[in-house]
């Protein structure tokens, strides 16, 4: 009989006692990213039985299956309370497919490389800040691939959200009711441009003039006809002490105004379950979240690297689950041999809905794959569920610069208390003939200034 040396029960010890110790060490057999930066893959880090769910489960659900009611059971400590949900009630459905072992296939390729390149030139600054070790505004890639705090996770996810200097995402909008009936949809665009921290946009890595800048972020609106027009810029200073200067275009009053800080925690259109707050599950300023810690360490399904519709001419997905069999979007997951789960709260928000937010991050790219929120009574409340993708299948591919494109393709927002849920996909084209890209450095005059949002409102 073969006795395994590293079982289940092993890796499970290894992360609570580490996890009690408050010591933060990644990797189980290997130092993590250490082996990332030598190998670009997880090579030899973690034993058998986290690089496979058929190992993990042994046996009882393998690559190739799919996740159901009848099987959830084998598989709950893999999925967030509210995916568990999901699958055990409404009727959702999750394809396994096999563990991406290459690192290069789970972020943009430019960023990957400036995190290795820059790596040990980031700390916080005296008011808690990402600077480099001369004391300037971050200079691109993650600063802290090798996080020693919950603080350092979080600081990396806010400072570069898609991992692009620029992105804009073509974006489709269904917005379900409790019982399961799409009642809104929508078109929209959502643009990003750092103007710090940039890898491949001139001038690097700072913008001119707007060195004090983090990043400019607008969303318009394109369908249906009442809500066309409408659109909103959000400015974020660098100091993420400070709250982002937020502005709206609504048709109906025909003018540019600002909108209040607490507005970030409200959906931006009717039927939405989708808030600014919610943005890669970090959409405001870190610093204006606090009490940072772990909660827990240890394998985790999610959607990384298999989500793109290259069959599909406008990469639309399909659907399954919920009283009408629209609720949720096919989805393939595969085995993450560590999340670092972080939970953080809203302290600079008073009046916020949220009381506190879990989000579980890879450990190996530390981004996030799993939000789960829950509102001031401690009461299950939200989640923000993404999907990611390599557009590159092989045989068809999307090109950003000399590598294939990498980004986000699905996501599910689920208010559990009103059981409304809110799918989106990110799509080749929508009306207008907007189409999603990244690194445009037009971006910036076309859509992320207030003469923009008034020129996109008419």
């Amino acid at each position: 009989m073969h006795i395994k040396r590293f079982d289940r029960a092993y890796s499970r010890r290894h992360f609570l006692s580490e996890l009690a110790q408050g010591v933060l060490r990644t990797g189980v057999l290997l130092p993590l990213w250490p082996t990332l930066s030598a190998k670009g893959s997880a090579e030899g880090v973690y034993p058998d039985e986290l690089l496979s769910l058929t190992a993990y489960t042994q046996g009882a659900i393998q690559e190739g299956d799919t996740i159901n009611a009848d099987n959830v059971e084998s598989v709950r400590e893999l999925l967030d309370p509210i995916q568990y949900l999901q699958v055990s009630e409404m009727g959702r459905e999750l394809n396994v497919v096999a563990p991406t072992q290459d690192l290069y296939r789970l972020s943009p390729w430019e960023y990957i490389e400036a995190t290795l390149r820059h790596q040990g030139r980031a700390r916080f600054a005296d008011d808690g800040n990402v600077v480099t070790t001369e004391g300037k505004p971050w200079i691109g890639g993650n600063p802290f691939p090798d996080p020693r705090s919950a603080s350092e996770v979080f600081a990396g996810a806010t400072l570069s959200w898609g991992r692009h200097d620029v992105s804009f995402y073509a974006v489709k909008e269904y917005d379900l009711d409790p019982d399961g009936i799409v009642s809104y949809e929508y078109q929209s665009c959502w643009v990003e441009m750092n103007a710090t921290g940039r890898i491949v946009i001139e001038p690097k890595p700072y913008m001119k003039g707007h060195e004090d800048t983090l990043r400019f972020q607008s969303v318009f609106f394109l369908t249906p006809s009442d809500s066309r027009g409408t659109s909103y810029l959000n400015i974020w200073p660098y100091d993420q002490n400070r709250y982002p200067e937020l502005y709206g275009y609504l048709p109906a009053f025909k003018r540019v105004r600002r909108f209040p800080t607490n507005q970030r925690f409200e959906p931006m259109i009717p039927g939405s379950t989708i808030y600014l707050s919610d943005a890669w599950a970090a959409g405001d300023p870190f610093l204006t979240w606090g009490n940072y810690r772990f909660v827990k360490r240890g394998p985790m399904l999610a959607a990384i690297n298999s989500g793109w519709h290259a069959e599909d001419d406008n990469w639309q997905g399909t659907v399954h689950g919920g009283q009408q069999g629209k609720t949720f979007w096919d989805t393939s997951v595969e085995l993450i041999p560590e999340v670092l789960v972080v939970e953080a709260e809203p302290t600079g928000y008073p009046r916020a809905p949220v009381g506190k937010k879990r989000v579980a991050f890879d450990a190996r790219t530390l981004l996030p794959v799993s939000m789960v929120s829950y509102d001031r009574q401690g009461k299950i409340y939200r989640s923000f569920d993404g999907a990611f993708s390599l557009y590159d299948n092989g045989e068809q591919r999307v090109m950003d610069g000399a590598h294939p494109y990498w980004s986000w393709t699905r996501v599910h927002a689920h208010d559990v208390q009103t059981n409304r849920v809110t799918r989106l996909e990110q799509v080749k084209e929508v009306v207008g003939g907007y189409r999603s890209e990244a690194n445009n450095p037009d971006a910036y005059d076309r859509f992320l200034t207030k003469g923009a949002l008034r020129r996109m409102g008419n």
